[in-house]
């Protein structure tokens, strides 16, 4: 482990296997699909291991489609805010399922995509977020259908709907109420198609979550109105499994102690800044020494957070970034031209493979 240079990504397989074994369980009981959303983790170094109990991805772009396609194989849905004719003419060689956001951009490339198994996001005017940023039903959102007519308008031409209205959801009550508010609404155009998607963000991974009667919501759904049930989980597929490890290059003093690793919150955990949290630390434990960690980053707020550590940090020390596996890789970025992590993967049998690390070649090859 040593021998690695830090800052790297390393995804546990046995974390995967968790997740998956759970989701397997959720499978039989409910009936439902599970495709994985790309858009939170597209490492595909650990593809062979999920897609055995996977039943596909689904994406939000051409090059996400074409990933799934090539690396997962399987069920490759596809969904885009937006599509562009070059877009949507390579994507109808990859997916299976395509999905539009809009009527007009259904109808628009009606020609591309007919005898496909079409399928149109429809948003339900309610909605589970923490944040209004996430949120898909915020005032003005533009993700998907609001109009219940001009859903039904076109219920002949699609064979699916999807309602993504999730994010970090774990109140089976509240998710419970929406689809039977979905149920009562769409009833009848409902019972023309053959699957619905629930999208993602239900986080049925999370512990103590009530999975027998979450199957049972799940399969009720299905059955009383004669589809299949898909779910797109990202975050509660790959929750817990990967860690960002780092080095402390400086300590200084400000008042407190700050320690300055080889990471950037900015660069490598950047929901983290965007949404105002703070990453949780593996290693050290948890103790009595108060500390802020703080990235190598010229932006000010390039600040992982203050914890109370059970060792008082000195240079040289790992520093472990804890949950680091969901939007993280796929988000991490160039600025200030700060190395980007390698990415390491501990297999099911314990040992370590470093799958990529990055290079000035890299870093210049993403400019012009």
């Amino acid at each position: 482990m040593n021998k690695i240079p830090t800052p790297y990504y390393l995804i546990d397989e046995k974390g995967l296997q968790k997740n998956l074994e759970v989701i397997t369980a959720l499978r039989e009981q409910s009936g439902a699909k599970f495709v994985l959303a790309l858009k939170c983790f597209s490492t595909w170094s650990v593809f062979d291991l999920m897609a055995k109990y996977l039943d596909g991805t689904t994406s939000s772009s051409l090059f996400e489609a074409r990933l799934g396609n090539e690396k997962f194989g399987k069920e490759v849905h596809a969904y885009s805010v937006v599509y562009s004719r070059e877009e949507i003419t390579g994507i109808a060689t990859f997916a299976d399922k395509v999905i539009f956001n809009s009527v007009s951009q259904l109808r628009q490339f009606t020609d591309v995509v007919q005898g496909m198994n079409i399928g149109l996001r429809v948003n339900p005017g309610i909605s589970f977020s923490h944040y209004d940023l996430a949120d898909p039903a915020r005032k003005f959102s533009r993700l998907g259908v609001h109009d219940r007519d001009e859903v039904a308008s076109v219920a002949d031409q699609i064979r699916g709907l999807m309602f993504h209205f999730n994010c970090e959801n774990d109140d089976l009550g509240n998710l419970a109420a929406t689809m039977e508010r979905i149920g009562s609404i769409y009833g009848d155009i409902l019972e023309k198609m053959e699957w619905v998607s629930l999208g993602g963000g239900i986080f049925f991974t999370k512990p103590g979550y009530p999975q027998e009667e979450f199957c049972q919501l799940l399969k009720d759904f299905s059955e009383r109105h004669g589809v299949q049930l898909y779910l797109e989980p990202g975050e509660a597929a790959i929750t817990g499994s990967a860690e960002l490890v780092t080095t402390v290059l400086d300590i200084v003093h400000n008042e407190i102690d700050i320690a300055i690793v080889d990471a950037s919150l900015e660069a490598h955990l950047l929901d983290h800044l965007i949404y105002r949290t703070n990453p949780g630390v593996s290693v050290p434990g948890p103790g009595a020494n108060r500390v802020m960690i703080a990235g190598r980053s010229c932006l000010a707020g390039d600040v992982f957070g203050s914890y109370n550590l059970q060792t008082k940090l000195n240079v040289g020390d790992e520093v472990r970034f804890a949950d680091a596996a969901g939007y993280t890789m796929v988000k991490k970025n160039w600025f200030n031209g700060v190395p980007m992590p390698s990415i390491a993967v501990r297999r099911l049998d314990g040992t370590i493979e470093i799958v990529r690390s990055f290079s000035y070649e890299d870093y210049t090859g993403s400019l012009s």
